[in-house]
């Protein structure tokens, strides 16, 4: 039970500090537990600390079910890890979102990652009814008005305005250049402070990205760096996840490989280099191997993060 004493409001904002300041930052990605024992996401998360300034976690990825965001996030705050909690609009109408998002700033969670949500048919629950009550822009836009003490409908909070700091999700690989320019801008102007993209395999399309679109906006964009355990994991995700395309050349890297784990970490390494003379970030994608992460992050030449 958290008792309200041992809340602080204004606690491990580390994230944030440092976003403002324009330090290189450094993200990771953990899913909640499937079940009500969250010791293996703890036990994830925690090989992280001192390695990355705050851990993503997921809210039904893939529309696939797992532990509330939340709550997982607030678990993750009591073990000392800051968290950046993803909040979906699939499953929530506005009224739900308002509540989650007042309830996790209560809980001194204030890094939140506006997303959409997967498309429920993708997940392991394909008959649910998707809500889609509001999409991340407007999500954001939801957001902006909390931090002013207004709810959605700008009626004042009575109990004290939010304190969230929105970020969003950005795919500059896209295949509608005019698509993705339009709404990075609109997620900019609803509020975004700091974007995550998908993952990345065309370094070119991200420098394109960051001349052509990001240029000037003065905002963190962290690239998506995913960990690729063999030429069959890259194969799968091509075939299951929606606008992703693993090159051949990486793929064939990865088959011919005597260790594919271990190249998978060194192409790793490689984009994480790559992606440092891009843009103001990386996030770190390693399902079920988030220990591998701060491995890779050495092989890159990346040092511990300074509080």
């Amino acid at each position: 039970m958290i008792m309200l004493d041992t809340i602080n409001p204004t606690a491990l904002t580390f994230f944030r500090t440092a976003a403002k300041a324009g330090q290189f930052l450094i993200t990771a990605e953990v899913a909640p537990p499937k079940g009500g024992n969250p010791e293996h996401m703890v036990k994830m998360a925690a090989t992280l600390k001192g390695r990355v300034h705050a851990v993503n976690i997921t809210d039904g990825s893939r529309a696939v079910l797992r532990m509330c965001s939340v709550v997982a996030s607030a678990i993750l705050l009591q073990n000392g890890i800051e968290p950046i909690c993803q909040i979906a609009c699939r499953d929530r109408n506005r009224i739900a979102l308002q509540a989650d998002l007042m309830g996790a700033h209560a809980l001194g969670i204030h890094n939140i990652l506006a997303l959409t949500g997967d498309p429920v048919k993708a997940g392991d629950h394909p008959d649910a009814k998707g809500v889609f009550d509001l999409e991340a822009v407007r999500l954001l836009q939801l957001i902006h008005k909390l931090n002013q003490s207004v709810d959605c409908n700008d009626k004042p909070l009575s109990d004290g305005a939010l304190d969230l700091f929105p970020g969003a999700a950005v795919d500059p690989q896209c295949a509608s250049w005019s698509g993705l320019q339009s709404r990075f801008e609109r997620k900019l102007k609803a509020g975004a402070q700091f974007f995550q993209s998908q993952l990345i395999t065309d370094f070119e399309l991200l420098e394109k990205f960051m001349d052509k679109i990001a240029a000037g906006c003065h905002k963190p964009i962290l690239a998506g760096i995913f960990l690729l355990k063999s030429a069959k994991n890259a194969q799968f995700i091509n075939r299951c996840v929606p606008g992703v395309n693993i090159p051949e050349h990486i793929i064939d890297r990865l088959a011919q490989a005597k260790d594919p784990l271990e190249e998978g970490m060194k192409i790793a390494a490689e984009q994480v280099q790559m992606a440092r003379q891009l843009c103001q970030g990386v996030h770190m994608m390693a399902v079920k191997r988030e220990d591998l992460i701060p491995q890779i992050l050495d092989m890159a030449g990346v040092g511990v993060v300074n509080k």
